[in-house]
This record gives structure tokens, sequence and C-alpha cells, in this order.
């Protein structure tokens, strides 16, 4: 038997099918997964992602050790409780996770991947020590995440008048304390939302609430046939500690200049000589389902492999991310011995609910 969320008896009740999810009894789907993907692209579904990790950094040189800490710059950050994506990585470059950190001040608000729980926290711990910080866990917080089309309106009308106020003055990839709940419009699915951290004694009720209202609850299932749509990796699959950012299609979240912190002189030094692989979209339209692992070919070469692979319910056809040395206008990829051509694109496939992708260019 696995972990349970405070939620554990409101999935049984929902009719949810439950897997092991890095050690936590987790909802895979409620009843048709294809269902519940197309309710977050067109209307507003609820997911439970109390399994992942909240962090609270203390110390009045929070700002510095996460400096050190992230690829991505923190000082760059332009309004209170803006979110910033990044990666910790090791000091080969290597990318130990990838995390969400809210610029809340003393203490900054950090979500990790449940299923790297004790090696974040026991690094964040190590390399927090210099600075005088301590790194807080919250294990009495639960996260629902309310995502889709029209969810911050219908959340905004369950809610009391202050936290819909808060929801009202947030702006994109941005949170706020509202009493005891934090509130963010962030999410992992390409659409509109929130993700609100609240204490889990108060979880099982706006739950009900929630799906009293019409919302409908949402697996890991759909959870990640939706960000393999927007786009967005998943830890362990799309990158790990053997790869870095440069190569996991994370450049954006890499700021360099005038900087250090773990990692960046293995990153100039790759940044210097080109990394040697590259995580790319592919589109497949024929008949079949792309899948983690499978060869990826270029002109009949082979030059690297899936890492994340779905049908799309939303395009209806085949998508994944690959990591590959190059691209070719050729390109293929092998499927129980037959070779399958597949074309390169841009990530996202998809946004808002329509697809975004074109041809990469090399290709």
């Amino acid at each position: 038997m696995g972990k349970h969320t405070p939620l554990y008896e409101k999935h049984l009740a929902a009719g949810a099918k439950l897997v092991d999810f890095g050690g936590w009894d987790m909802p895979i789907h409620y009843g048709s997964q294809i269902e519940e993907h197309h309710i977050v692209r067109q209307d507003a579904g609820v997911f439970d992602v109390s399994h992942m990790t909240v962090v609270e950094i203390h110390g009045d040189r929070g700002e510095d050790y996460l400096e050190n800490l992230l690829a991505n710059d923190i000082r760059r950050v332009r309004r209170p409780g803006q979110a910033v994506y990044s990666a910790m990585l090791n000091e080969q470059g290597g990318v130990l996770d990838d995390l969400i950190v809210y610029a809340t001040g003393d203490p900054y608000l950090a979500v990790v991947n449940c299923a790297t729980r004790e090696k974040d926290l026991d690094w964040m711990s190590r390399q927090a020590q210099p600075f005088g910080c301590r790194i807080v866990e919250r294990e009495d917080l639960a996260i629902l995440a309310v995502q889709g089309p029209t969810a911050i309106a219908r959340v905004s009308r369950l809610v009391t008048a202050e936290h819909a106020e808060t929801i009202a003055s947030l702006k994109v990839f941005q949170g706020s304390w509202c009493q005891d709940w934090f509130i963010a419009r962030t999410g992992y699915t390409g659409e509109q939302g929130l993700e609100i951290i609240l204490p889990g004694v108060d979880a099982a009720d706006f739950w009900d609430a929630l799906l009293a209202d019409g919302i409908h609850p949402v697996g890991l299932g759909a959870r990640d046939t939706l960000r393999l749509e927007a786009g967005m990796n998943l830890y362990g699959s799309d990158m790990d500690e053997s790869v870095s950012p440069l190569e996991s299609n994370m450049e954006s979240t890499v700021f360099l200049e005038g900087r250090h912190f773990i990692g960046a002189e293995a990153l100039r030094s790759q940044q210097a000589s080109g990394p040697g692989a590259m995580l790319v979209g592919l589109v497949m339209t024929s008949r079949g389902v792309l899948r983690a692992h499978y060869p990826v070919f270029a002109d009949g070469e082979a030059v690297g492999e899936i890492t994340s692979g779905a049908f799309s319910p939303t395009l209806q056809h085949a998508i994944a991310l690959a990591r590959v040395s190059r691209l070719s206008s050729d390109m293929a990829v092998e499927i129980r011995g037959k070779m399958h051509p597949v074309t390169c694109v841009t990530t996202p496939f998809v946004r808002n609910g329509q697809p975004v992708f074109k041809p990469r260019s090399g290709t």
C-alpha cells in the first residue's frame, strides 16, 4: 500500500482506478482518460496533485541561496509572487529535478516532484547550509489543480469574496497567499487554470464543492496527455541527471550571463561546444502510437529515441518528444520492426485547445 493524499477516500467514492505513482496511491482515471482529457480542453477539470512536495525556504539570504541553486535567475522577478520555473543541476550540468519557485520573499515557496522528494530535500538542505537558510517541508498542505477554459470563472464563484479578489488580481504565472491558501495561475496542461495549495484538512470540502458545481475529477492519465500536448517535460522521462537543460528544450529556463550557480560552468562549456543532443517534437499522422524508447532515424541512420509519446486526443494522431543528435527532412520511428515516417515540429503541439505546432527548421 502506498501513501495517501487527504483525498484518497474521495477518489474511491468517485470510482477512481488507483495506481502506484512515486510511492503514492493515485487516480489514473475515473472511468475514461480520453473523456477527462477533453473535459480539461473544453471546460474544467480538477486534479489532486497533493503528492507533490511543497517546500518553504526560510532565511535572510533566501535570494542568494536560490541564485546558487537554480539555473534560472530569481533576481529577474519583477512582480511579487511571480513563479520561476527552473532546474536544479549537479556540477556536471545534469538535471536533478525541475521545480517551480514562487518569489514570495521570506519564506520563498517551492513545489518539487514527488518521485524525487527525498533526493531533492537532501540536496536543497545541504546547499542551504552555507547561506544560513532552512528548508521546511509542508506535509500539512494539499494541492488541487483546476484547469480548463472555464476553470478560473468557476472557481471564483465557489470561493469566498476575498479568495475571488485574490484570483482576479493574479497574472499568469503568479501566485499569492490569501489567508491560509496559496493560489497560483499556473498549471501543467497548456490551459488556463489555477493551482491551489491549501491545508489538507480543507481539501475534502473544497473538492466536494468543485464536484457539486459539475467540475469533473481528472486522473494522472489525462494529465500526462495534456502536458505532452502542451510540450511540457516529465522528469525521469524527458530529462534527468544524465542530460542538461540545453539538451532538454529548457534553454529559456537557463540564464548564464554574469551568474554563478551549481552546474553553470558545465553549461557554459556545453554551450560553447554545442549540445550533443536536442529534445524535439515529433508528429505521426499515420496509424499507430509513438511510445517512449522507440528509436528515431534520420536518413536511415539511428539518431536518438522517443522520451515521451502518446496518441493525442485533441489532434487525433500520435505525438512525441524525442532526444536526437540531428534533424533531417527524412525522419522515421521504428515501431515493431517497421519504419513510420514522422515530422519534426516545434512545441507545444497544442495551446488553449488549438494546434500550434509548425515544422521545425532544418528538417
